[in-house]
C-alpha cells in the first residue's frame, strides 16, 4: 500500500503573486508529506492551461524538491511525450539527472496531454500524436540503458551517439502511463506500465478498470513491453479534504471539486471559465449535476459515447472529505477495489493552503498508521 499526493498547481488568482504563493504552498506541503510518511509526491504536466493547472515544468519543481527531502519519492505524472515539446533525449537525460541526484526516488510515468490547446502549442494536432507518443515511450528506457543510441523511426531520428547520464535505479526507474480510459488500460497492460487513473469514479470505476488493467497485463507479449521490466502497479486518484468537521470539509472539497470540473470543462470543452463563489454543498452538488448534463449533451453532439472519464468528476460519493474515520472508509474501499496506490488530490483551485496541511497531517497521523501498522 502506497500513500501519495499529487499536484496540477491549479489556481484561482492567475497573477504573478499568486503563481508564486501556490508553489512555495506546495513545496511546504510536500516537505510535512514526508514528515507525515507519505510515500511519493506526484506532479502533472500541461501548457497554456490557465487555472487548470500551472504545473508546466514539473522536472524542475521536482528536482527542487528532491533536494529538500530525503526520503519520499518524486513522480512524474505524467511527461508528456510530443517530440517538439519533450525530445526523448532530452527526457532520458532529465529523468536519469533527478534519479541520480534524489538516489533512486524517480517514478516516470509517460503520456500525451489531453487538450488541442497544449498539442497546438507546439504544432500538433491531438489526433494526430499517438503513434509518436508509443514510439518515443519505446525509445526512452533504451537510451537510458544503452551505451550508445541510433534510431531511425517515423517521427523521431537520431544519429548514432552516447547519451548522459545513466539513471541511479538499475536499469531504470519504474514507468507508468496516464489512464482514463479501457484503450489506455489495455495499453499499459499489454506494455507492462504501471497504470496511473488519473479519474474521479470512485471504488467502483476503479475495480472495473483495475480487471481491464490486470487482464492486459496477463496477456501481454515480451515484444511489447516498454522498457526492461514490467511493473504492475495501478494508483487510484482519490479526492480528499480531511477534517474533523466534516460539513466544513464537504464544503471546501466540493468547492475545489467544482473548481476543478469546470477549468476542466473549459479547456476539455470549451466552456465557460470557472466560478469561484463559495455555496453550501448541496448547492455545489446541484451545479455539478447541471455540469455534468452540459458535458453529456456535448458529447452527444459530437458523437462521443459517454464514459466515466467525462462525468464521474460531477458525482457526489467518489470522495474522501469528511473526517479521518471518512477518509479510511474510502481509501478501504479504493484497495478492496484493487489500488496498489492512492492519489490524494487535495491541491484543487479554491482549496486552501491551511485545508491541505490540516488534510496531510491528519492522513499521516490516523490513515496511513491505520493501514501500515
Amino acid at each position: 500500500m502506497k500513500f501519495s499526493m499529487i499536484y496540477e498547481a491549479q489556481i484561482v488568482d492567475t497573477s504573478r503573486a499568486s503563481e508564486q504563493r501556490v508553489f512555495d504552498e506546495m513545496i511546504e506541503q510536500s516537505l510535512y508529506a514526508e514528515e507525515m510518511g507519505f510515500d511519493c509526491i506526484w506532479a502533472v504536466e500541461h501548457t497554456a492551461l490557465s487555472q487548470y493547472a500551472h504545473m508546466c515544468a514539473p522536472e524542475t519543481f521536482l528536482a527542487f524538491l528532491a533536494g529538500k527531502t530525503s526520503r519520499i519519492h518524486v513522480g512524474h505524472g505524467v511527461v508528456c511525450l510530443p517530440p517538439a515539446m519533450n525530445h526523448p533525449v532530452k527526457v532520458a537525460e532529465r529523468i536519469a539527472t533527478l534519479d541520480i541526484l534524489s538516489k533512486g526516488r524517480v517514478e516516470f510515468g509517460v503520456g500525451k496531454g489531453g487538450t488541442e490547446q497544449e498539442a497546438g502549442c507546439f504544432g500538433y494536432k491531438l489526433a494526430d500524436l499517438e503513434p509518436q507518443i508509443t514510439e518515443s515511450m519505446y525509445l526512452i528506457p533504451k537510451i537510458m540503458v544503452e551505451d550508445e543510441i541510433e534510431h531511425d523511426g517515423e517521427y523521431i531520428k537520431i544519429p548514432r551517439r552516447p547519451i548522459h547520464p545513466k539513471p541511479y535505479q538499475d536499469p531504470h526507474p519504474p514507468m507508468y502511463m496516464a489512464c482514463t480510459r479501457e484503450a489506455t488500460l489495455n495499453q499499459a497492460g499489454e506494455r507492462g506500465l504501471g497504470a496511473l487513473v488519473l479519474g474521479f469514479g470512485g471504488p467502483e470505476d476503479i475495480a472495473k478498470k483495475n480487471d481491464v488493467y490486470r487482464a492486459a497485463l496477463a496477456r501481454r507479449k515480451p515484444e511489447d513491453q516498454v522498457g526492461y521490466f514490467a511493473n504492475e502497479h495501478l494508483a487510484a486518484l482519490c479526492p480528499t479534504i480531511v477534517s474533523t468537521d466534516r460539513e466544513e470539509a464537504r464544503r471546501i472539497g466540493l468547492r475545489g471539486q467544482r473548481f476543478f470540473a469546470e477549468s476542466l470543462a473549459h479547456w476539455y470543452q470549451g466552456g465557460p471559465k470557472p466560478e469561484v463563489r463559495d455555496l453550501a454543498p448541496e448547492e455545489h452538488l446541484d451545479v455539478m449535476a447541471g455540469n455534468k448534463a452540459q458535458v453529456e449533451a456535448y458529447l452527444g453532439e459530437e458523437k462521443i459515447p459517454v464514459g466515466s472519464e467525462h462525468v464521474s468528476i460531477f458525482t457526489e460519493v467518489n470522495d474522501a472529505y469528511g473526517t479521518p474515520e471518512d477518509c479510511i472508509t474510502h481509501v478501504k474501499k479504493l484497495f478492496d477495489a484493487g489500488a496498489d496506490e492512492i492519489l490524494f488530490l487535495s491541491q484543487m483551485g479554491t482549496v486552501p493552503h491551511e485545508a491541505i496541511m490540516e488534510t496531510i497531517g491528519h492522513i499521516g497521523k490516523t490513515v496511513i498508521p491505520h493501514f501500515k501498522g
